[in-house]
């Protein structure tokens, strides 16, 4: 062999020592990245490999009402957990869980022999049920606590509560809109298993606790919604409505004090009622307000001085506007009277008037100022918009239906906040449901105080138009709304609701009020949709439900009545003229009627249209006024109606006093023609009649005795 080669072969070894020297250098750097430096990171991940963690559940927030009354609660519950590996017999623990829980054995079985760590059999199990199985101590079966919603009241403030699901989460409701704050932290027991999936002895095992959620509390104030919720099904019997809803809230700073519709449901069973009955429609569903928000018109026009409550119109029955006429829902109109008087009844013709004269321009500023065609940020989920025209679409004959409540649809939410801006002397103050999130320990976590909006108008406008509300309770169509020894402010509404295109049968009566008009403490909107008992006035159906849940919660809060010496300051005690109530004198003869207004009660008696029938009369029934007041009687009139020539259904008069169906009657534009007294037993033409407006019904009454049952007899 040559020096030449013996000298490469050498070299190539040198090089190969080298490479090779190189190689074990870098895996030795490696090794210790990977021992050393990462030697930690890389032990837990091995660690977390083989440990398997079952989630056990925080204790979800209570809700409380604003008393700190429980309202919805968790309580703990056994949930059933099975590591499939260390099961023995597979078919037969099927067979022993599926007979104590009730379930299918085919899906428990093939629950327990999946490829997988654990694997939930039942979660939120009966007592009963759980602690039989765990007498049985069957392999590779394991318990858990897993928090139960539960709701103590049952149906009590459903809607605002809402619905928690089996995982801990809020569903719908309150429970959703502050789940964050409720849910708290899930914890995990943790056990270190090998490669089979079967537990490590001595192994790693630890409990990692959970953190339990934040406490609610509400505006809501218990007792008041059970008051609203008692008297919304009272109404729901007696009126037969389709719906109802009730609202009451704090006028000063928005808070609710309660809230409810109807149907409902109970939210411990809520899998066992539709979809339909959780929707809380008070927040998320809009309607055509009518005559209830002639209060943002009567705002809107005061605020800019286009009327005083002085100011005197005169009301034959309609307004032309372009090529339509306005109708009033009193036929034959309400003739001359004052601003403060077209409230008192409720005037279409007065307020479309209003209306045109603020002009869509001005008119839509105050009603978006209001809070009406955008949400006004209720911590609820789903709260409407409320749906107005677009103003390039709006002309005289639309401006002049808004301005009585027709063509725009509003929410009970946004027309109870508009109500409130008027009795707090202006202000528009964000609705709200929670007023502070408390921790477990019971410190502070947040505060929701009263959140103004806006300035929408002055508090002189406020003042004078509560004062004109107050005035529609006392001497107006509001009156089954007075509370004895309260200053109560309202405003009656019936609205027609669309159908196809056109404004049908189908009517919504409402109410919304506020007391004590001096210092308002409380504010509540009345809605009946669509009642079934043969009339629909807001005043009749609505105004009496008002009445019955103001009353109780003044008496409840504890706000004392006006003192006799304040009660009576406009009567004889301050040297003014001696004041009498007001009688009942609608549904008897004209003459009879004002004969007894003025010998028997020294009051004076105008009559208004012909007719032999009083019909209506201002002011109301009840109403105290100084003798010598003049009580305007409107009679029977059907020739405005004649002149329309339309048809008219005859409505179902029976078992009804002689006041209901003159109002009923009125209501659909005929004349009643009435005989004897009592309650009605006969009636000619029929129910279901097609006749012109303006037709005569003959009705019979007859005392209570001799009444007889089912329809009015017929000819």
């Amino acid at each position: 062999m040559s020096v030449y080669t013996g000298v490469t072969i050498k070299k190539r070894v040198a090089w190969l020592f080298i490479m090779w020297g190189a190689v074990s250098f870098l895996l030795m750097l490696r090794l210790t990245w990977l021992q050393i430096v990462q030697g930690d990171r890389f032990r837990k991940l091995a660690l977390d490999q083989r440990l398997y963690p079952v989630p056990v559940d925080a204790r979800r927030g209570t809700i409380r009402d604003r008393n700190g009354r429980e309202l919805a609660v968790s309580v703990s519950a056994d949930s059933i957990y099975a590591v499939p590996v260390e099961v023995k017999d597979p078919a037969g623990t099927a067979d022993t869980l599926a007979r104590i829980l009730e379930q299918d054995p085919v899906s428990i079985r093939n629950k327990l022999t999946q490829k997988a760590a654990t694997v939930w059999i039942d979660r939120k199990v009966d007592p009963e049920k759980a602690a039989a199985i765990r007498k049985l101590n069957l392999p590779g079966i394991g318990f858990t606590e897993r928090g139960q919603r539960f709701y103590p009241k049952d149906r009590l403030a459903a809607h605002i509560l809402g619905i928690a699901g089996i995982d801990n989460q809020g569903l719908e409701g309150i429970e959703v809109q502050y789940d964050s704050y409720l849910r708290g932290t899930r914890g995990q027991i943790v056990s270190e298993r090998d490669a089979t999936g079967k537990e490590i002895p001595g192994g790693v095992s630890r409990f990692i606790p959970p953190v339990d959620g934040n406490d609610l509390y509400l505006t809501i104030d218990e007792v008041i919604q059970y008051i609203v919720e008692r008297e919304l099904d009272r109404g729901m019997a007696e009126t037969r409505a389709k719906r109802g809803m009730i609202l009451a809230m704090d006028p000063k700073t928005g808070a609710v004090l309660a809230m409810a519709a109807r149907p409902t449901y109970n939210p411990n069973r809520y899998y066992e009622y539709p979809e339909a009955a959780r929707r809380n429609i008070v927040v998320s569903d809009v309607y055509e307000p009518g005559s209830t928000f002639k209060i943002v018109t009567a705002a809107a026009a005061l605020e800019e001085g286009l009327v005083k409550p002085s100011d005197t119109f005169f009301d034959p029955g309609f307004i032309r506007v372009e090529d339509r006429y306005v109708r009033c829902w009193l036929a034959g109109g309400h003739g001359t009277q004052t601003f403060t008087e077209a409230t008192e009844n409720s005037c279409n013709v007065v307020f479309a008037t209003l209306g045109m004269r603020l002009g869509t321009e001005r008119f839509y500023k105050y009603i978006r100022a209001f809070g009406f065609g955008s949400p006004l940020g209720i911590d609820y989920p789903g709260e409407a918009a409320g749906l107005l025209q677009p103003e390039k679409n709006v002309g005289l004959v639309e401006i002049a239906n808004i301005s009585f409540g027709q063509g725009v649809s509003v929410t009970p939410v946004q027309l109870l906040s508009a109500l409130n801006t008027i009795a707090n002397g202006g202000t528009l103050m964000r609705p709200r449901l929670v007023s502070r999130v408390v921790a477990p320990d019971g410190s502070l976590v947040k505060e929701f105080g009263p959140e103004p909006l806006r300035q929408v108008i002055s508090k002189e406008t406020a003042r004078e138009l509560s004062l004109i509300l107050e005035s529609v309770v006392v001497n107006g169509s509001g009156y089954r709304a007075r509370i004895p020894g309260y200053r109560v402010a309202g405003k009656t509404g019936t609205a027609e609701k669309p159908e196809a295109g056109r404004y049908g049968e189908k009517r919504v009566a409402s109410f919304l009020g506020f007391a004590p008009v001096e210092d308002p403490r409380i504010s509540v909107l009345v809605v009946w949709d669509e009642p079934n008992v043969g009339i629909s006035y807001g005043g009749v159906l609505a105004a009496p439900t008002f009445q019955a849940i103001v009353r109780d919660a003044l008496r409840y809060m504890e706000v004392p009545p006006a003192s006799p010496v304040e009660a009576e300051k406009s009567g004889e005690g301050a040297g003014q003229p001696e004041l009498v109530a007001v009688p009942d004198v609608v549904g008897r003869p004209a003459a009879d009627a004002a004969k007894a207004l003025v010998s028997d009660f020294g009051l004076q008696a105008r009559m208004k249209g012909s007719g032999n029938t009083v019909r209506d009369q201002t002011p109301r029934p009840g109403a105290r006024v100084p003798r010598g007041t003049t009580v305007v009687l409107y009679l029977d009139m059907g020739e405005l109606y004649n002149e329309v020539g339309e048809d008219v259904t005859v409505p179902d008069l029976a078992g009804k006093t002689m006041k209901d169906v003159a109002l009923l009657l009125s209501e659909v534009g005929l004349r009643l023609q009435a005989e004897g007294t009592g309650s009605a037993t006969w009636q000619d033409p029929k129910p279901g009649t097609r006749v012109s407006r303006g037709s005569i019904v003959v009705v019979r009454f007859e005392p209570p005795a001799a009444e007889s049952q089912g329809s009015p007899r017929q000819p």
